[in-house]
């Protein structure tokens, strides 16, 4: 077992386990970490008190390498290079007293000339497990000539952090310092954390390289065809990527350079509220040994999963490695996207099932970014809550969003993709009256995207959102497609949409002056 020495970081622990094996971090779990084996041989653990991420806890070290660069406010809040050192200094303390440290050195990045080598330093085997799976693995020959990574993460999550230390506001604190090339993590066991933090650091390094950081997944069809799902967690974008036609490149983070896109992960990290082999059995068979399935409920007995089971969290979790997905493409690279698909998750049940973007719309409706919160992915959100994430993942953003925006549309005309807004949320009312949108008719939605039928069938034009509504799709009902025929009480819809409207256009003032005209015209009309 390849061990290692930590005292160049003051870790002074001497039982410290490097890129341990899937059976051995099971041993460590099961011996010292609380975790079970499930009936379906995945590893369950328990995130403690925390069940999902703590973004009102991240914080950006204000140093003049990045300074200049960084979109402060609410996202990115700053934090001084003193209360990073001091945050440091309390998880490597932590470390020292621990009996056991583990790490684990892997690669963000599919693409040789874009990747970068992460060290992940932490206490528990889940985590470990967590980010063999999340990160690329390296063979044998590269971890041996590994060297010095670029970023180092301390997680440090057991230990609480200390409110005292200036710019701390809780015991908890995910802090990220670019110039350094260090993330520290403390008061959170949510293995999450991990995996955003690396992409945040993504989120920074390559758009100052000229190539796009997308929150989406994506997936190639038999001829080579790519398409983009991008959108927040649970409005489809793990679901949709995993299609037995397709092959899957990555299921949520990638990366769009002039060869084409790239996945950062080595793995995806799926939602498994509710998961059955039915609606979908690609991520049901992937967890199986090796995968890592976080605050879920098994039997006592049988140890078999109770996925309906909420009593933890609705957040639940299942890690695994990409190459889990029967069909999935290794390496996670692809060609230029042909379609780019934007999910969102209509809470107020006005938006149609899939509509046609302009090139000008799709910038609109990037950098606006509405969605839904999810119930259980962030701490405090108990039910869907309609809301708007500029490039459909702001919490994950370091530069301006036009900044992101201006990448999308450039690699769009260049490469001519095409698109397309899908609504995986409310049909026939909002949020309590009408329904979700079944996962079926989503799917024959993306099919007939895919197979191109959707692109040249018959629209319309929604009277308030400027949007081309297809009037008809196969294996889908026609009434469905146009939102308003839905509704029992059409002036209630026809209320709803002008509200939905107006907060559009309230949120797109923060953004308006950085758009062009033909991209503030785009939005809904008020």
């Amino acid at each position: 077992m390849p061990r290692m020495d930590l005292s160049s970081y003051g870790i002074t622990t001497t039982d410290v386990l490097r890129n341990a094996t899937t059976a051995r971090l099971y041993e460590e779990g099961i011996l010292h970490d609380g975790s079970t084996i499930a009936a379906s041989g995945a590893l369950a653990a328990d995130s403690g008190e925390k069940c999902g991420r703590s973004p009102a806890d991240k914080r950006i070290v204000e140093e003049p390498e990045s300074q200049g660069d960084v979109w402060w406010g609410p996202v990115n809040t700053p934090l001084p290079p003193d209360s990073f050192e001091q945050n440091k200094q309390i998880a490597i303390d932590y470390f020292n007293t621990c009996e056991r440290v583990h790490v684990f050195d892997g690669y963000a990045g599919w693409d040789p000339e874009c990747r970068i080598k992460v060290r992940v330093i932490c206490t528990r085997a889940y985590h470990a497990l967590f980010m063999h799976n999340m990160l690329i693995r390296p063979t044998a020959e590269e971890l041996a000539d590994f060297g010095e990574p670029d970023y180092v993460i301390y997680n440090a999550g057991r230990q609480p952090a200390d409110p005292s230390v200036e710019g701390v506001t809780s015991e908890t604190s995910v802090a990220l310092n670019f110039a350094s090339g260090e993330f520290v993590i403390l008061g959170t066991e949510y293995a999450g954390e991990m995996k955003k933090g690396v992409f945040t650091i993504m989120h920074y390094l390559m758009p100052k390289r000229g190539i796009l950081s997308m929150h989406c997944s994506a997936n190639e069809g038999a001829g080579g065809d790519v398409s983009l799902y991008f959108g927040l967690s649970g409005t489809g974008k793990t679901t949709l990527s995993a299609d037995k036609n397709r092959d899957l490149i990555g299921d949520d983070e990638h990366c769009w350079s002039d060869r084409g896109i790239f996945n950062i992960e080595g793995g995806c990290y799926a939602k498994t509220i509710n998961l059955s082999k039915r609606n979908e059995p690609e991520i049901y068979d992937a967890i199986r040994f090796g995968t890592v399935l976080e605050n879920t409920v098994q039997d006592p007995e049988t140890h078999v999963v109770d996925f309906k089971n909420i009593s933890i969290t609705e957040n639940t979790r299942a890690s695994y490695p990409i190459d889990y997905i029967s069909h999935s493409k290794i390496p996670c690279v692809g060609d230029h996207p042909r379609d780019v698909i934007f999910l969102t998750c209509d809470a107020f049940g006005v938006l149609p099932p899939v509509s046609k973007l302009t090139p000008e719309q799709a910038m609109y409706h990037f950098i606006s970014g509405y969605t839904a919160k999810v119930a259980g992915t962030e701490v405090g959100v108990t039910e869907p809550e309609a809301t708007f994430s500029a490039c459909f993942g702001a919490p994950f953003l370091v530069l301006h969003p036009a900044r992101y925006a201006e990448l999308l549309a450039e690699k769009m005309r260049r490469h001519g993709a095409k698109a397309w807004l899908v609504n995986t949320g409310w049909s026939g009312g909002v949020y309590g009256v009408g329904g979700r949108i079944s996962l079926q008719h989503t799917r024959a939605i993306i099919d007939a995207i895919h197979d191109g039928t959707l692109d040249a069938a018959e629209t319309t034009t929604d009277p308030v959102f400027g949007l081309e509504i297809p009037l008809e799709c196969e294996n889908l009902p026609n009434a469905i497609l146009v939102p308003r025929n839905m509704w029992v009480d059409t002036k209630a819809f026809d209320a709803t949409a002008n509200k939905l409207a107006g907060l559009f256009a309230e949120n797109f003032k923060m953004y308006a002056g950085d758009a062009s005209e033909e991209v503030c015209k785009a939005g809904p009309r008020v």
